[in-house]
């Protein structure tokens, strides 16, 4: 059995199916949903795995994803951290940088850095640009340091020198010194973090993964007992937010990576899926219990980058993250945001989310307060006879009284206040989805909008109509398509090292060497984690260009052919053809390397997509009643609503309509058309005609 869970802030996922080693056949994939169970976020995983009756001893394959990295930044739950730095540089992570999104705000106030002035201290030594050591590190204070960090109740150290991205010598050498003598604390060197240059971001990366490791660290090692515990003989996967799976004993190491590890997988299913039903260009919406996530695929690439932030926002610059991390775009707008009116009477959904516990009022766990999942209940889109599969019988007395106040406050009625609720987390989430495709040149008119989550079917269509999107895509187990991409998901490391050189014929052997440098790393890597040696490693070449004089870089892939010789000119052109895309104009001036990139995939066996069956059954047959839905703008009207599980390829059917799933529920507007493809994926087209758009 293959398996592989994720831990989202209101349920837990749980998706498998068996695999024949021999014949490479699988079988039908199975899902399971449990509550999450904060802080023992592992138990969640347990819980799912019993209420399916499940034998962790046959399983030999284990993938994880999870929200632990994330809360624990957002929520400041992380340990006592210190940094310790090159002399003279204490003070990085509050200079900060200088660009500030709230410009003419003259109240602005940084971001509180991660570690406070009183634990931040310095070593006297330098490496310079080139790399060379021009004072080795003075080790004499150290241990002074160390006593006083002792007292201060620090847990965690993380050790950030100048230039240490292109000689981490000095680093090194703290790092040997501070594990002898003081073996017990967590302790992160930047050169291990990030291999990238930019000094503030690189040492806030290594303070901010530094602060969770403990963390991380207990938690994966908790999961790893409780499964041996049950009979699981393998080691645990752990999803990474660059598309891939690392070993247990990676993510332990540098634990940053896994910041965006649940909403990552998604994406990169969604791209998988989109190859096997020939849709390349899709805007990805996930929409949780707790946030939306976005992306854009362009051509069935993923983007990823390293020009990560969390908390950043209109009058925030947030925290930069140097990791590899699929472009994604997070608001907290989900199933259990919060709905509240400000003390000017003005309506907001989020970002506050009523969680796994107490979870929205209709739960009857003692949710008071009124969120998206109420007001889709109240307007008819959800089931109350069907309320979570069926699970639960939904509180309405709660939830009339949860929207109390807001009805006052607005003076409206409890259906007008469910609608103002709705509208504005779908206004919410459409200018999320405008942050990944039109601010940055894409018309959602040439995509596809391709929606999973338990939330994103009753929201998908809505949003493409606003962006006026031709077509929506609702996935087979859309509820746990982020799971899913787990089993679909090879182990990948990404590399990345600044190093500068003109992009230019002369220079064609060094760029070539580099990168073969980075692939001996990965080799080296691979072989530590236990990769056997007949496993072949892909390799895809990419790097950061930027024109001659420039400060910031586009990403592109760099043509390598098998000897590993680089074809120079293709890659300018590349370069070129992306930057006029991005800014909308090219220069005729020369191009220089700032990063190489280089990710390194092993593959892994991936569940068959099986067609679903045609029992030949009618449409009539799939009907499982008509009830009343409020559409908003379009009405209210007598809705027919069919059962999910019971529709099969080939059906089509029109607008205004309600699919119902156990675990999803997709709202299909009055005018649009629904048809079920041959994997038994919801595919609707968008009349705009009809509409007078």
């Amino acid at each position: 059995m293959r398996a592989a869970s994720d831990v989202g802030g209101t349920f837990t996922d749980l998706v498998y199916y068996d695999y024949d080693e021999k014949t490479g056949k699988s079988g039908p994939v199975k899902i399971a949903k449990a509550d999450t169970t904060p802080p023992n976020f592992e138990q969640g995983v347990m819980n799912a795995i019993h209420k399916m009756d499940l034998n962790p001893e046959d399983m030999t394959f284990f993938a994880h994803g999870s929200t632990v990295i994330i809360n624990a930044l957002t929520e400041r739950k992380g340990v006592k951290t210190a940094l310790i730095t090159t002399r003279g540089f204490r003070d990085v992570l509050e200079i900060a940088r200088g660009n500030r999104p709230d410009l003419f705000n003259f109240n602005f106030r940084k971001p509180v850095p991660f570690v406070d002035r009183y634990l931040r201290l310095e070593l006297d030594e330098r490496v310079n640009y080139k790399g060379e050591i021009e004072r080795p590190v003075e080790l004499s204070p150290l241990q002074a340091q160390l006593e006083y960090l002792k007292s201060e109740g620090v847990e965690a150290i993380a050790i950030s020198f100048l230039h240490a991205y292109v000689n981490p010598d000095n680093e090194n050498i703290v790092v040997r010194e501070i594990k002898k003598l003081w073996p017990e604390v967590s302790v992160l060197a930047s050169s291990e973090i990030s291999r990238e240059w930019r000094e503030y971001e690189r040492t806030n990366t290594t303070v901010l993964s530094a602060y969770v490791h403990p963390i991380a660290k207990k938690y994966i090692e908790s999961l790893e007992r409780k499964l041996a515990s049950e009979g699981f003989t393998g080691h645990p996967y752990m999803m990474q937010s660059n598309g891939g799976i690392a070993t247990v004993e990676s993510a332990k190491n540098n634990p940053i990576t896994m910041v965006e590890s649940g909403p990552a997988s998604g994406i990169f299913a969604a791209a998988y899926l989109g190859k096997m039903i020939d849709e390349k260009n899709l805007v990805v919406l996930d929409i949780g219990g707790t946030t939306a996530k976005c992306a854009l695929i362009e051509e069935g690439d993923v983007k990823v980058t390293t020009e990560y932030y969390i908390e950043k926002d209109t009058k925030s610059p947030g925290y930069p993250i140097q990791t590899p991390v699929s472009e994604i775009v997070e608001i907290g707008n989900g199933g259990g945001s919060i709905a509240w009116t400000d003390k000017g009477g003005k309506l907001h959904v989020g970002p506050q989310s009523a969680g796994a516990m107490p979870g929205p009022a209709a739960y009857g766990k003692g949710g008071t307060k009124p969120t998206t999942t109420d007001s889709n209940l109240i307007l008819g889109r959800i089931d109350k006879n069907c309320f979570v599969g069926g699970e639960v019988e939904p509180d309405m007395d709660a939830v009339h009284q949860a929207f109390a106040q807001i009805m006052t406050d607005l003076d409206v009625s409890l259906e007008e206040a469910a609608r103002g609720v709705v509208r504005i987390a779908n206004a919410n989430m459409t200018n999320a989805l405008r942050l990944v495709s039109t601010n940055k040149g894409y018309d959602p008119r040439d995509f596809a909008l391709i929606a999973f989550g338990g939330g994103g079917a009753m929201h998908a269509v809505a949003l493409a109509e606003e962006l006026k999107v031709p077509k929506v895509i609702v996935p087979v187990n859309s509820s746990v398509f982020s799971a899913w991409g787990m089993l679909l998901t090879d182990l990948r490391r990404d590399y990345i090292q600044t190093h500068l050189t003109m992009v230019a014929d002369q220079n064609a052997a060094e760029i070539a060497e580099v990168f073969q440098s980075l692939k001996n790393k990965a080799a080296i890597d691979y072989n530590q984690d236990g990769v056997e040696q007949d496993q072949q490693i892909i390799f895809e070449h990419l790097a950061d260009l930027r024109y001659a004089g420039q400060e910031h870089t586009v990403k592109v892939s760099i043509p390598v052919n098998d000897q590993g010789q680089v074809d120079i000119i293709q890659a300018i052109a590349s370069f070129h053809d992306a930057y006029e895309k991005r800014y909308t104009y090219r220069l005729d001036a020369a191009v220089q390397l700032v990063n190489f990139h280089l990710i390194a995939k092993v593959e892994v066996p991936k569940p068959e997509i099986v067609k679903k069956q045609v029992t030949g059954r009618s449409l009539s047959e799939t009907i499982l009643h008509e009830r009343h839905v409020d559409f908003d703008q379009h009405g209210v009207h007598n809705t027919v609503v069919y059962d999910g599980l019971k529709l099969e390829p080939g059906m089509v059917f029109t607008g205004p309509a309600i699919i119902q799933e156990p675990s999803a529920t997709l709202v299909i507007s009055p005018g649009h058309t629904a048809n079920v493809d041959a994997y038994g994926n919801y595919i609707i087209h968008l009349n705009f005609a009809e509409k007078g758009a």
